[in-house]
């Protein structure tokens, strides 16, 4: 018995007898469950994908790649680290920036904020952030009668009730040591723009300075508290952060994007894991299908089986006839769900017909990422455990006693 018989058998009990329509209808219904399961799985983590990617993005726009300070919180000379940082393989640009905690206040209302004092020009080589400005310029930032100009988020904008063109006080906590102690520093700037960022924790807490106002404003002179790199791939950013370290050495730290927001990108992981993981269960439910529906086949074809075993067919020829027969139920399922989930995925990259609040996701739809890892592993995995299905149904088959099946014919 050769093994090309073994397939014409096995793709022969697709077809049932008239009176045994219902082996064809399980056959049926486990194509469907494996093709729904492996089509919901791929759908899913093309949206987790794309939601991983699309926060990526927003968080890499807002900050640079890799951000180096000195321990003891400021940067002296910070042309002559731009100048080593520079030199390294893989650093695009950099930029001087001045961080600070700051209490913004307008009215009876006030709100924390992290104010980043920066050189416009050289920012905008480092970080997108600034090309998101819905209303205002760079060259707002710029004093205009002795009140500087700020740019703040948007959400921060409506957190004050402000308007482009109010002016604010800006409080720093670190002032002057005065006679009845420590005297916060106040400072009025004008609202000359705001951006949307697309994330809440920037847009409501981020605001942007001249760099030479935040160093009179903090007292630091001629001095930053940071420098930010951008290196041409993001994903080398670790590699970067340490050889910029090893050029500068002590008191210089670097630090790189996934690091200072591993948590989140941990978070995400995970939650991408836990979901294949569940829904993956779809898949072994559709699994037990072909189960019971090679266990009817083999009741149905027991004299067929034991009249083969007469002719010579042995109990591996016998159980590799059930299993073609079950790995080729779950290659059609996972066939027809690949090509279910690509199509429904391009669906939502192109027509967008699921919509999201903005005000809650700043997202208007879902997006897609497709990966060929998520499309290699999944349709992978759904054929293994369709494989592994088939394996007692077929042992059952290859243990019937041709004897006892054939002694009343």
């Amino acid at each position: 018995m050769n093994f090309p018989y073994q397939i014409f058998v096995a793709l022969r009990y697709f077809r049932s007898k008239k009176k045994h329509r219902g082996v064809s209808l399980n056959t049926f219904i486990s194509i469907v469950g494996v093709a729904l399961g492996v089509m919901t799985l791929l759908t899913v983590l093309s949206v987790m994908s794309g939601f991983h990617q699309d926060l990526q993005g927003k968080i890499l726009g807002a900050n640079a790649h890799v951000i180096v300070q000195s321990f003891d919180g400021r940067i002296k000379e910070y042309q002559s680290v731009r100048d080593k940082i520079d030199g390294i393989e893989g650093v695009t640009a950099s930029s001087p920036v001045i961080y600070g905690q700051v209490m913004l206040r307008f009215g009876n209302r006030a709100s924390g904020a992290v104010v980043r004092g920066i050189n416009p020009a050289m920012e905008k080589d480092t970080t997108d952030i600034l090309t998101r400005l819905k209303v205002g310029s760079l060259s707002g930032l710029a004093e205009d009668g002795g009140v500087p100009g700020i740019i703040i988020g948007r959400e921060l904008l409506r957190t004050l009730g402000l308007f482009v063109g109010d002016e604010i006080d800006m409080i720093s906590p670190i002032g002057e040591l005065g006679p009845l102690g420590m005297v916060p520093k106040m400072k009025k700037f004008k609202i000359t723009g705001y951006f949307e960022a697309g994330m809440y924790e920037y847009d409501s807490s981020l605001a942007f300075i001249d760099i030479r106002v935040a160093q009179r404003f903090f007292g630091l002179g001629d001095e930053v508290t940071a420098v930010e790199v951008k290196i041409a791939d993001p994903y080398r950013a670790a590699e970067v952060a340490m050889q910029i370290e090893k050029a500068l050495s002590m008191p210089f730290v670097a630090r790189d994007w996934m690091q200072m927001n591993r948590n989140l990108f941990s978070a995400l992981k995970l939650e991408k894991i836990v979901m294949f993981i569940i829904l993956t269960l779809i898949i072994l439910v559709a699994s037990f299908n072909i189960v019971s529906n090679l266990i009817m086949i083999v009741i149905e074809k027991a004299r067929e089986i034991a009249i083969m075993k007469t002719m010579g067919a042995t109990n591996r020829g016998v159980m590799s006839i059930f299993m073609i027969h079950g790995l080729v139920i779950g290659i059609t399922g996972t066939v027809i769900g690949v090509s279910g989930g690509y199509i429904l995925c391009e669906l939502l990259k192109e027509y967008k017909f699921i919509n999201l609040p903005a005000d809650v996701y700043y997202l208007s739809y879902l997006p897609v990422r497709m990966s060929l890892f998520d499309f290699t592993i999944v349709p992978a995995a759904a054929i293994l455990i369709s494989f592994l299905a088939t394996v007692y149904p077929s042992w059952q088959a290859a243990k019937l006693d041709p004897v006892e099946q054939l002694r009343y014919e």
